[in-house]
């Protein structure tokens, strides 16, 4: 039933697939986020995107909060985009690498006009944009067509046994069916970052991930840190993992076995065509999600065991868990419980058709739990001190 299920998108103006219609209000740095905010509230019905970043950032640090705040805008999630910052310079920057996506975006500096009259002004293009973006119409769309990303998160002995193992499920039919799938989460790969290795489509990619990996690992180890209650982290041991070796086999238990066709930056959207991608990333929750969403990501499963709450502001988070005690203290947070599969009620072929039902709800616009509990995390990844 689930795959014979009708999906239905919004397709953008460069033919892109969202399975969302948002209308955003994007800070370029955190002096902006008060007027962004305040057009979010004199506009209701917009989503303001607040974050911590955007001042004194140089070289490469620079580089990735562009790319993920251009990329956010760029989501096919979001229709149009209205975009605050304190100048102009890098305010139109942003601006200008979201409209080449073909949709609508306004920028607006805070310097020469202070706050009350950018809040005025912005608002007023909000509005229009809002009025316009409420006559988009969904259509028939094919799974293809929708990027999906992956991460898990306060994993447990339950997430490598039951969730886990059922997004591979979906992550090989997502695949096969000619779509694109994002996994990362660099440092939780430790340990088994070889079968990973192993499964990339070529040496090219397969240099270029070990490259990724060992650099993280190499600046981990430079500051000559003892992980231990981060990797594995507080949660992850009282769930009953012990290391990071095996933390990471339910990391990659999670991706399936279908060749990794491509290695990417951080919040680097896939240029090559559909299949299976690894990406740099952090392996905190809402930094992954929050560049996964940049590269154009437009619906994430997330694998839990101990229970994470976590939402994004543009990408619905679909969380399933195999642990019989969080499903049940935490039901409001868990779109699937998969924990028969671990009391044998059902094999992991079942399981798989169960996920892939609440994937195609979502894509058809039921909210997931953290949609409707207002989870909006959004954090940008910083690789070091501002200058």
């Amino acid at each position: 039933m689930a795959e014979q299920r009708g999906l239905t998108g919004f397709r953008r103006e460069n033919g892109a697939v969202g399975i969302r219609n948002h209308t955003i209000i994007l800070p370029v740095d955190d002096l902006s986020n008060a007027a962004a905010e305040a057009v979010a509230a004199v506009v209701p019905g917009t989503l303001a995107l607040p974050h911590a970043y955007g001042r004194l950032q140089f070289g490469p640090d620079l580089d990735l909060t562009f790319r993920t705040l251009i990329g956010t805008g760029c989501n096919p999630n979001v229709a149009s985009v209205v975009v605050i910052g304190i100048e102009p310079n890098w305010t139109d920057k942003v601006a200008h690498g979201i409209a080449k996506t073909g949709k609508k975006v306004r920028a607006f500096s805070i310097e020469r006009h202070g706050d009350l009259r950018t809040i005025e002004a912005a608002a007023r293009a909000a509005a229009e944009f809002l009025r316009d973006d409420s006559e988009k119409q969904r259509e028939a769309v094919q799974r293809h067509e929708v990027m999906l990303s992956i991460k898990c998160g306060e994993s447990d002995t339950t997430s490598g046994l039951g969730s886990c193992p059922t997004t591979s499920e979906a992550v090989d039919r997502w695949v096969d069916a000619g779509g694109t799938v994002l996994f990362g989460e660099t440092s939780e790969l430790t340990g088994g970052e070889h079968l990973i290795a192993q499964r990339c489509v070529n040496d090219s990619v397969r240099a270029r991930f070990q490259e990724i990996y060992d650099n993280y690992i190499e600046m981990i180890e430079r500051t000559g840190a003892n992980l231990l209650g981060s990797q594995p982290t507080q949660g992850n041991i009282r769930g009953g993992l012990s290391t990071i070796e095996e933390k990471a086999m339910g990391n990659i238990a999670k991706t399936g076995s279908k060749p990794v066709v491509g290695a990417l930056d951080s919040a680097e959207a896939p240029a090559s065509g559909p299949g299976l991608y690894f990406m740099d990333t952090s392996s905190a929750a809402a930094e992954c999600v929050t560049l996964m969403a940049a590269a154009g990501a437009v619906i994430h499963l997330f694998p839990t065991g101990q229970g994470n709450v976590i939402g994004n502001p543009i990408e619905p988070v679909v969380k399933l868990s195999a642990n019989p005690l969080t499903t049940e203290t935490m039901s409001e947070h868990i779109d699937l419980d998969c924990s028969g599969l671990l009391r044998q009620e059902y094999n992991l072929t079942t399981a798989g058709d169960q996920l892939m039902e609440v994937i195609d709800r979502t894509i058809n616009g039921r909210l997931t739990c953290a949609e409707s509990l207002g989870h909006r995390e959004f954090v940008l990844t910083r690789l070091y001190p501002s200058a």
